[in-house]
Parts: C-alpha cells; sequence; structure tokens
C-alpha cells in the first residue's frame, strides 16, 4: 500500500501524502486488531480460554502487531500480526474447532470490508467535495477494504501457519493433518520467498473481490 503512495509521489502535494499514510497506518492497525480479537473469541466460544488469559481481547495494538507481519500489510497490502495461542485440548473435537477458529479471522476482515465498501459507496460522493476531511475520509475507507480483503485472502493460503492451512486440515486424515503442520516453522520463509519473487500473486483476487463488493452496494 505504501510502495503505491510513493511510487505516485510526484502527482501528490505533501497534504495528500499524509492523509494516505496516516488512514493507512490506521487501515492497519484496525485489520489487525480484529482479526486477532475473532481468533480469539471464536477459541473461546468453544471452549478454551487461552486468549482471554492472555490478555488477546484487548483493542491495545502492541498486543497484536507483529512487525514483520504489520510492517508487510501496510507495505504490500497482505501481511499478518501474532498468532492467537491456541489450546486443542479444551476443544471438543480439535481439528474441526481449530479450522473454525482459524476461519474466524479472515471471516471478520471480509465482513469488515463489506460494511467498509457500504460506507465508501455512500459517502464517496460526499467525500470527495468535502475538502481534507473528506479526503481523509475517503482514503480510510478505500484502504480499509483493500487491507481487509488482502489479509484475508492472503491468511486463507494453505500453507502453514496462515490460517488456511488450519481449515484445510480439516479435511485431511490425521496423519496428512500432522504432516502438514510439521511445515509450520518454515512457512512463513516459504510465503516470503513465494510473494517476493512473484509466485503468489493475490493481487488479480483482491480487485476481484473489492469489485464484486462494489457492485453489491452500487
Amino acid at each position: 500500500m505504501l510502495i503505491r503512495i510513493f511510487e505516485n509521489m510526484r502527482g501528490m502535494d505533501v497534504s495528500d501524502i499524509a492523509i494516505q499514510i496516516m488512514a493507512t497506518v490506521a487501515a492497519v492497525l484496525i485489520c489487525l486488531i480484529v482479526h486477532e480479537i475473532c481468533h480469539g473469541l471464536a477459541a473461546y466460544a468453544l471452549g478454551d480460554p487461552t486468549a482471554k488469559r492472555m490478555g488477546r481481547f484487548s483493542f491495545n495494538p502492541v498486543r497484536h502487531i507483529d512487525p514483520i507481519g504489520g510492517l508487510m500489510l501496510l507495505l504490500l497490502g497482505f501481511g499478518w500480526a501474532k498468532p492467537v495461542m491456541v489450546d486443542p485440548r479444551y476443544f471438543e473435537n480439535p481439528k474441526r474447532d481449530m479450522a473454525l477458529t482459524a476461519l474466524a479471522g479472515p471471516v471478520s476482515n471480509f465482513i469488515l470490508a463489506f460494511l467498509s465498501m457500504g460506507l465508501l459507496a455512500n459517502t464517496a460522493r460526499w467525500a470527495l467535495g468535502a475538502g481534507l476531511v473528506g479526503a481523509a475520509l475517503f482514503s480510510f475507507l478505500r484502504t480499509l477494504v483493500f487491507l481487509n480483503i488482502g489479509l484475508g485472502v492472503f491468511n486463507l493460503i494453505p500453507i502453514p501457519p496462515l490460517d488456511g492451512s488450519k481449515v484445510l486440515g480439516a479435511f485431511l486424515p490425521d496423519r496428512m493433518y500432522w504432516q502438514l503442520m510439521r511445515f509450520e516453522r518454515y512457512g512463513m520463509f516459504i510465503l516470503l520467498f513465494l510473494l517476493m519473487f512473484g509466485r503468489i500473486d493475490l493481487n488479480r483476487f483482491v480487485n476481484g473481490i473489492f469489485n464484486a463488493m462494489l457492485g453489491v452496494w452500487t
């Protein structure tokens, strides 16, 4: 996201750049906090109090932000937060409940993106003619939609430790599930490599979902 801003700086004045940067930072914090809190709430609803005990129901960003993952989301539109600790021993059905807990994060981002798109579609005409305040609101909502979609899509990739691997695991035999989870310590390095060298291009999916949501509201 910020990379796009820096690439377009020649056509922007200082106030536009400041608005874009502040909107992006605010949107990143909201995306990651909502994502992680919803993981914790889902686990708690399924019987696991670990996230609550560790203070992960807080809106304090320090409890949720992973420096590298937050920077990736800020710069590229794809990233991650500190994982919510889950103890599957509390779950009635560990594989199923782990998948539901994992799915809660991306689903929360898609819901937030859809609601933000509704606000964006219904305030865009006013915002674009309302000066600095309107420009800030428009930029914030648009960024919030894109980042929530990006975070949701990215986390559904079925590579450990992303949420998609837990969702996929619910449909795998136990032996294959544990073999998949063995790659968790290497997963982020694999993902970073694939993203950096263009082997994973999520922009097409993000733009497609963005346009679909926009079509619902317009």
